[in-house]
């Protein structure tokens, strides 16, 4: 959206200049399983602005007082883990570029996480783009003055804190393997912890321990990328190795419960021009004549699994659980990207890091681009200038 740098990408641009990047990208690393878009997205001054002023008022709510009592009901019963902190260490809001009445892009908060991202991937993403494509050095995927040097002391502090790398573990299910395990590998480099898979982990009383080169090492903290969801009914797994909701002596970076309370679940609570209407669905008195203007989203699912695009009467009176599901005034994504062949649609991913007795700190960002109905891989099959890349912006310092 900067069309200096915009224009200049296209017009340089050439499909082997882009398997050469794909290449670069994925050197050193297992085969990367998700598609990676042509283009950065240049984030222009003012939209940069827009996504800051919307983030701090969604950090305005989640620092109430009340806020723990606001969304005590997010987490369910049967994944509510003990200890929980203060605060998260990681927040993540993604809004949908659109345009406002006066044909401005203005951010569109669709989804929030209390959970980490690809904080590790970006840096390795943005720095790939720059160097194949030979992009203007003043472009930065970073926010608040920070350079690559710096937002890895920060990650350092948020995720390591006072102990040593090897006491301090990325964990997640088959770990090596998930579709974002070039992020994992990506972090474990900078940072010089371990990657762990769930059944690498055993317990002795309430302490964690892990083995490498035959030595039984003691984990003082788990760097948490595990989603409940994943596991569903499979709680077996646990008999493998520990399971989470029993009493433990680890730290959780960051805890599993803030999953749930940063969510879709806080959206209603929300009000703001980045945000669209949304409500939980057994609150409303009266469900909207004009339900073609909506979207329906089960509170408890993730990476668009169950959301309903074109809702009907007839769906909303087939949900048997309304309190689990929200109604959101549908947002109309603007195609702001200019592909060579026509306009794309993007989402962005405002990231922050939370240390501890500190405040939240805007660090990086992800983007993701796509010409289908919604963002994810499965409406984007068979396109190009799709998929995840990152957002460069000039350094304002």
């Amino acid at each position: 959206m900067i069309q200096k740098y915009r224009q200049a990408f296209n017009a340089a641009f050439t499909a082997e200049k882009y398997q050469q990047f794909l290449r670069e990208l994925g050197k050193g690393f297992p085969e990367i399983p998700f598609r990676v878009a042509e283009t950065p997205v240049f984030i222009p001054a003012a939209l940069q602005q827009k996504l800051i002023a919307a983030g701090e008022e969604i950090i305005a709510l989640i620092k109430q007082p009340n806020f723990k009592e606001l969304t005590q009901k997010s987490i369910p019963a049967e994944w509510n883990v003990p200890h929980e902190t203060g605060h998260p260490h990681f927040l993540t809001f993604d809004y949908g570029l659109c345009k406002d009445e006066n044909g401005e892009v203005i951010p569109m908060l669709i989804e929030m996480q209390g959970f980490p991202s690809l904080y590790g991937f970006q840096t390795h993403l943005s720095h790939t783009f720059k160097r194949i494509f030979a992009l203007d050095e003043q472009l930065s995927p970073y926010f608040n003055g920070l350079t690559q040097a710096t937002y890895f002391e920060l990650l350092k502090k948020v995720i390591i804190g006072q102990h040593e790398p090897h006491q301090v573990a990325l964990m997640d299910l088959d770990a090596p393997n998930q579709k974002t395990a070039i992020d994992f590998f990506v972090t474990a480099e900078h940072l010089g912890i371990p990657v762990l898979a769930l059944e690498e982990i055993k317990k002795e009383g309430k302490l964690l321990f892990y083995e490498k080169d035959g030595q039984k090492i003691q984990l003082k903290r788990i760097y948490n990328r595990l989603i409940f969801d994943e596991i569903g009914q499979n709680t077996a797994i646990f008999e493998q190795s520990f399971d989470p909701r029993e009493e433990l002596d680890i730290e959780w970076i960051t805890h599993p419960n803030w999953f749930y309370r940063i969510s879709k679940y806080t959206m209603p609570f929300l009000q703001s021009k980045f945000v669209p209407e949304t409500h939980f669905l057994h609150t409303l008195k009266t469900i909207p004549a004009d339900l073609e203007n909506y979207v329906l989203k089960p509170l408890f699912s993730f990476a668009g699994m169950g959301v309903i695009i074109d809702v009907t009467s007839n769906d909303v009176a087939q949900i048997k659980d309304p309190e689990n599901w929200i109604l959101q005034r549908k947002v109309t994504y603007e195609p702001v990207i200019q592909a060579p062949d026509a306009g794309v649609k993007a989402e962005i991913r405002m990231m922050y890091l939370w240390p501890e007795g500190e405040e939240p700190q805007l660090s990086i960002n992800l983007a993701r681009l796509s010409r289908g109905k919604m963002i994810g891989v499965r409406y984007n099959k068979d396109f190009d200038w799709v998929g995840g890349t990152v957002g460069l912006m000039e350094n304002q310092d």
